[in-house]
């Protein structure tokens, strides 16, 4: 099982830091590749750049009255997030579904219902 993880390709834990201007100040997030590639593709879906989704991303968790301390694990559980959506069928795997389109209340209800029932 663990063959799966471990000889994968190295690149995808290799970090790499980015940098981007965010409401005039440059700011600086390290994260491992695989999770810039997820971002890309996130960002992509809403005709955003990795700036652009990261930009949003954070004014709107300040908007929501969210503590983004830890960005970039912020980052990493969007990812994570995105995907786990994607695999229970909540949202669709096809890239040219823009992901602002999406009914994200009902998403979020599916979700906390599922929550609430026993394994």
């Amino acid at each position: 099982m663990c063959q799966l993880f471990i000889d994968a390709d190295p690149a995808l834990w290799a970090s790499q830091t980015r940098s981007f201007r965010m409401d005039g100040m440059v700011t600086s997030v390290r994260l491992e590749d695989m999770f810039w590639r997820t971002l890309e593709v996130i960002g992509a879906r809403d005709d955003l750049s990795v700036p652009q989704l990261l930009h949003k991303l954070y004014n709107e968790s300040l908007d929501a009255g969210h503590d983004v301390g830890n960005f970039t694990s912020f980052l990493r559980v969007c990812c994570m997030r995105y995907l786990d959506l994607q695999l229970r069928g909540l949202i669709p795997v096809e890239e040219h579904v823009n992901l602002a389109i999406l009914p994200a209340e009902d998403i979020l209800r599916i979700e906390a219902e599922a929550r609430r029932k026993p394994v």
